[in-house]
């Protein structure tokens, strides 16, 4: 397994003034990074970007959310084709910088609520959404991995099993799930057996703490979790991911509110000697 550091805590956009940091968590030990893919139009920032990270010997993976103009499980099937369109854009930033593994809630429009559960007819029309946006992918060499969020943040997919569920039916190589410990926190009864239930279909996985701050200080269930991973052979990234109040924008959509944190190298440094010890990592 190696490690990555979502760069969330830090922007909405990486550019060249960001080159130090990717230096300093190079130095630190970590092997990744996650790139916020929000900026779609141009291509081009990202091809310098992957550039940059080769040249440090840093992999990386991406993260986007979807909006209610582009939602891909909407009744409008001009707002599902512009789910399609816009993965495609965010498809073509990644494979500038040779993004292995898109991730985040591209199931749906985060934020949005029906005032009512999923239906069936919903799960149909993603199923179709993203099984065109998994050939897109498949033909950048890039694989998808849908995350599922609390119950707070979206109504569509909020546990595990209903995640894995929805990738099966999806049935495509390159459309998997990932794994985040703090949505789990707040949706599953145990950890370890959330894991189980979409081990097979689990490419990533977010180290988060329950309050976004420095894992391993909070309360979620680390013994369960770090018990199921280990069971389910799981063996890719361990990626951090927090946030905290440096973007006012990201903050309220976090609902970060108060210091999580005294600084946010710092959460590197202690979250990956977490993952180290937790994990066996050497």
């Amino acid at each position: 397994m190696k490690i990555g550091m979502n760069l969330l805590l830090w922007t909405t956009e990486v550019t060249p003034e960001h080159d130090g940091l990717l230096d300093q968590l190079k130095a630190m030990g970590f092997d990744s990074v996650e790139v916020p893919v929000f900026a779609i139009d141009d291509p081009t920032p990202y091809e310098r970007l992957g550039k940059r990270l080769k040249s440090l010997g840093l992999s990386a993976t991406a993260v986007t959310v979807m909006t209610p103009e582009a939602n891909p499980i909407a009744p409008d099937l001009q707002i599902r084709q512009a789910a399609v369109a816009r993965l495609e854009k965010v498809l073509d930033c990644c494979a500038a910088f040779d993004c292995e593994i898109l991730c985040g809630p591209i199931h749906s429009a985060i934020g949005q609520f029906t005032g009512n559960g999923p239906t069936e007819d919903e799960f149909k029309a993603g199923v179709e959404t993203l099984s065109q946006v998994a050939e897109k992918a498949q033909a950048r060499n890039i694989r998808l991995g849908v995350e599922y969020l609390n119950r707070f943040e979206n109504y569509f997919l909020t546990t595990a099993a209903d995640t894995a569920r929805f990738v099966r039916a999806v049935n495509h190589p390159s459309l998997k799930m990932m794994y985040d410990s703090f949505h789990a926190h707040i949706e599953e009864k145990n950890q370890a057996k959330a894991i189980a239930s979409c081990a097979a279909e689990t490419i990533h996985v977010h180290i988060s703490e329950n309050d976004r701050g420095i894992p391993g200080t909070g309360q979620v269930d680390w013994d369960s979790f770090w018990s199921g991973l280990k069971a389910s052979g799981y063996d890719g990234l361990l990626t951090i991911e927090a946030f905290g109040r440096a973007l006012p924008a990201l903050a309220a959509a976090t609902k970060v509110w108060r210091d999580l944190f005294p600084d946010p190298l710092g959460l590197c440094r202690d979250g990956l000697s977490f993952i180290k010890h937790r994990s066996g990592i050497a």
